[in-house]
């Protein structure tokens, strides 16, 4: 069974999705992680009007397409974080509301509970045989970032405390399990996408995470290799540690530099793109992650679900990196061998 290549909306969202949805089969695309932002997903009209989910699947069955999961990376990032300015620019205005950092932090809680919920309606409106083989690869997936209360704690000086780092894993505990409950009681599964300024960013980090939520069985990953390569983390290893809670797959690439550079790991407040920054996203296939590898090794975890493209490219134009792209992830992916190539000489 061949995974599906799919494109994540989340970069897209300045257009229609009706305009994506053309865009991505023009693209070669098999189906779109709708993003909940944009006109892409809404959240409340997905719970308040009755049609509405029914009326996405249209959008994109009568263009050939499929969806896998939705994502709720903005609203996510402020159920943990410390809120400031900068969240205003990225949140709903009613989980924003009047900006008291406890506020919002509550709001994007049960927003969260809600996208779940909301998740669940869409995945149960899909057509008959686009939902059969839905639930052949696995649970309805909310893909998305936690925030951190700790991620300013990064570097240790002045010295970071053994109790100031707990503090943050049990505050994450705190918030996050009554949403992962939800989230479970609806048969629906949140993919935390590992990455600098969330709760997990490494491999240590994930399995702290998991245990300060008791493993709960609803929290998983939503891999991408491209925020683990360059701080030097084994991403490979990443899939062989929790493959069983792999939900959802990203693909995107990135390059970073063996010779030194002016700008470092964490990008020396300079944007993307900017000359000598030790690394840079780049389309698949032009960076420096080893997809085959990754590959292999879902094919040795038993990943079935889709492999999405998120396109995040600073200096190549989005239309032609994300043809490129999906051809690209089209030719990398193989199914695992049911037979022993040596089999035959023992006839």
């Amino acid at each position: 069974m061949s995974r599906p290549v799919c494109l994540f909306t989340g970069q897209w969202a300045d257009l229609p999705l009706e305009e994506l949805a053309d865009k991505a089969v023009s693209f070669g695309y098999d189906g779109l992680e709708l993003a909940c932002w944009g006109d892409h997903f809404d959240v409340r009209r997905a719970l308040a009007e009755d049609d509405y989910s029914a009326r996405l699947w249209e959008v994109l069955t009568e263009r050939g397409l499929t969806c896998h999961a939705v994502s709720a990376h903005l609203v996510g990032q402020a159920v943990c974080d410390r809120i400031d300015e900068r969240h205003r620019t990225i949140l709903p205005e009613h989980v924003w509301g009047d900006g008291d950092p406890e506020g919002v932090r509550e709001r994007a809680a049960q927003e969260m509970i809600a996208t779940g919920r909301a998740a669940r309606r869409f995945f149960d409106a899909a057509p008959h045989g686009v939902k059969a083989e839905l639930e052949s690869r696995g649970r309805a997936v909310v893909n998305g970032f936690t925030g951190s209360s700790i991620w300013h704690l990064l570097y240790s000086f002045p010295p970071v405390t053994r109790a100031m780092l707990d503090a943050g894993f049990t505050d994450f505990a705190t918030r996050w399990k009554p949403i992962l409950d939800d989230f479970a009681a609806h048969d629906v599964g949140f993919a935390l996408e590992v990455h600098p300024t969330e709760i997990a960013f490494d491999i240590a980090t994930t399995k702290r995470a998991i245990e300060a939520i008791d493993r709960h069985p609803a929290f998983g990953f939503n891999y991408d290799p491209s925020h683990l390569a360059y701080q030097g983390v084994d991403y490979v290893r990443f899939l062989r540690e929790f493959g069983p809670r792999i939900f959802n797959c990203h693909v995107k690439d990135v390059h970073w530099s063996e010779s030194g550079s002016a700008i470092g790991v964490f990008g020396g407040h300079t944007d993307f793109g900017t000359d000598e920054r030790f690394w840079d996203f780049r389309s698949p296939g032009r960076g420096r992650v080893d997809f085959e590898s990754i590959i292999r090794t879902l094919n040795h975890i038993g990943y079935e679900g889709p492999l999405t493209v998120e396109w995040e490219d600073p200096m190549m134009d989005r239309e032609a990196g994300a043809t490129e792209a999906a051809g690209f992830v089209r030719g990398l992916d193989f199914a695992r061998s049911n037979i022993a190539f040596d089999a035959a000489f023992s006839e």
